[in-house]
């Protein structure tokens, strides 16, 4: 059987694994980290773009409008959160309406529909809270809102329920070309052979492309700073508001959370340390200072939290990398925006491509539904009361803020892929995402983790193997 590696198990990664257990293979996913949307996949806005803003004829554009038509599906398929909230590029001055029309006019040519240029006093009729000197803007219908991490771990568990195996924790740091295979040297010691590498490493692809092909490219990390406000805010937008893009990406937006919060960002700055995250004051304060422009009334006192994200910008080429490097190798790299809104499109056509290749069969037993945990923020009274009677552990509140259970969060550990630090039970569970950001129920969460994992407290994480909670305990 044809062997698989697939390195990385961020969105691309983990959506190529889903669509190639479609088909007859050994696949292995390898990701360095503890997790799957560890890196930018947890860390991004959350937009389903329309389309209307990638260069028409670029890769950008065609897997753009193809992924942005895939989501009511694959969302059902793998239940995950996804809607269609619809978006506006805001115009504050006469002269910038003919930049309006060249997206509108860009738009329609990607093959976006229902694109409408509104003025002011139109586009404030939806969104009111819009500023009073937006002259114009273009309205997009088709643009939408996703949870990123919860979509990633959806397309993961799909691909582990259907064979793939993940190796987490694994880091892939050197390759060797033999004469009918690749040898994977692994940071731990591990070695796997593959007949096939897909290269979804996100920051890191270039490092893995130029380790054995002779084109060479280079990732630079652009770093997006955002603050996230509280669900009290609910409702201030209920579109996604974009400002006018610029060379370094789409700008600062404002939009809400698919569960319904307000996120506010991101800036745009290269940097030179792919792994750092930090935030700034600077930054954070652009954020919150160019989100007010396009809505006036965001209130400082309502952030909750503030985070960072690195993406993948690769500048030589403009566009995603997707194809063969070498007969063997397939690159996916340099998938920054609009990548979270093509990766369902990239993955089939990746999957498509490769199978061809090969000729490998289908997976007659390959089933394309996963059904995430209960949670009970999405019932009503009913429905919690039949869970609760069938697992009294889901009448246990650990975490106030978002009403999460003790039931749900031994779920998330206990699911396949499961959770194995803090984060990992945030990303699945929300608990520890609402206005006191985990300072009421981390302990309770750290004791759970400690009881299902057989490990002691002090060895809970908060996102890695390096980033122990507590440092020890005290005499009792």
């Amino acid at each position: 059987m044809v062997k698989i590696v697939i390195i990385g198990a961020g969105v691309i990664g983990s959506s190529v694994a889903r669509e190639l257990s479609r088909f007859k293979a050994d696949i292995t996913v390898l990701e360095k980290c503890f997790d799957v949307s560890e890196g930018t996949s947890k860390a991004n806005s959350g937009i389903v773009h329309a389309g209307h803003d990638a260069t028409n004829g670029t890769l950008k554009a065609k897997f753009n409008c193809l992924g942005n038509a895939m989501f009511d599906r694959v969302s059902k398929e793998l239940d995950f959160p996804f809607k269609r909230n619809g978006a506006f590029v805001l115009c504050f001055d006469e002269h910038c309406k003919e930049e309006i029309n060249r997206l509108y006019q860009n738009g329609l040519k990607n093959g976006v529909k229902d694109l409408q240029i509104l003025d002011g006093d139109n586009a404030r009729k939806i969104e009111p809270n819009l500023s009073p000197n937006v002259v114009y803007a273009l309205y997009a219908p088709t643009s939408g809102i996703v949870s990123p991490y919860e979509m990633t771990l959806a397309y993961a568990q799909n691909a582990y329920k259907n064979g793939v195996k993940f190796c987490m924790g694994v880091e892939a740091i050197n390759i060797v070309k033999n004469q009918n295979n690749f040898e994977i040297i692994c940071q731990n010691g591990e070695r796997f052979l593959a007949d096939i590498i897909v290269n979804c490493a996100g920051l890191f692809a270039d490092e893995i492309n130029n380790s054995v092909n002779i084109k060479k490219f280079k990732i630079t990390a652009r770093r997006g700073e955002y603050v996230l406000m509280d669900k009290v805010c609910k409702g201030l937008v209920n579109s996604t508001i974009f400002q006018l893009p610029t060379k370094m990406g789409k700008g600062v937006l404002v939009t809400p959370t698919t569960h319904g919060n307000i996120l506010v960002g991101p800036t745009a700055y290269d940097i030179e340390d792919k792994s750092d995250v930090d935030t700034t004051p600077q930054g954070l304060s652009e954020v919150y200072t160019k989100g007010k422009i396009s809505v006036p009334v965001l209130n400082k006192r309502y952030i909750i939290t503030q985070f960072s994200g690195n993406r993948a910008h690769e500048s030589s080429e403009r566009d995603f990398i997707i194809g063969w490097a070498q007969k063997g190798f397939y690159n996916i790299a340099g998938i920054d925006s609009p990548g979270l809104s093509a990766a369902p499109a990239i993955a089939v056509y990746a999957a498509e491509q490769i199978s061809q290749e090969y000729s490998l069969g289908l997976n007659a037993s390959f089933d394309p539904i996963r059904k995430d945990i209960p949670h009970l923020n999405e019932m009503n009274e009913e429905e919690r009361a039949a869970l609760i009677a069938k697992n009294p552990l889901y009448a246990k509140i650990v975490c106030r803020c978002e009403n999460v259970s003790e039931g749900e969060i031994i779920d998330s550990i206990r699911t396949p892929l499961g959770a194995k630090d803090l984060d990992g039970v945030k990303r699945r569970t929300r608990a520890g995402m609402g206005r006191c950001q985990s300072g009421f129920c981390s302990p309770r969460v750290m004791e759970i983790l400690s009881k299902e994992l057989n490990i002691p407290l002090t060895e809970i994480t908060k996102d890695s193997r390096k980033s122990n909670v507590t440092i020890g305990e005290v005499n009792k």
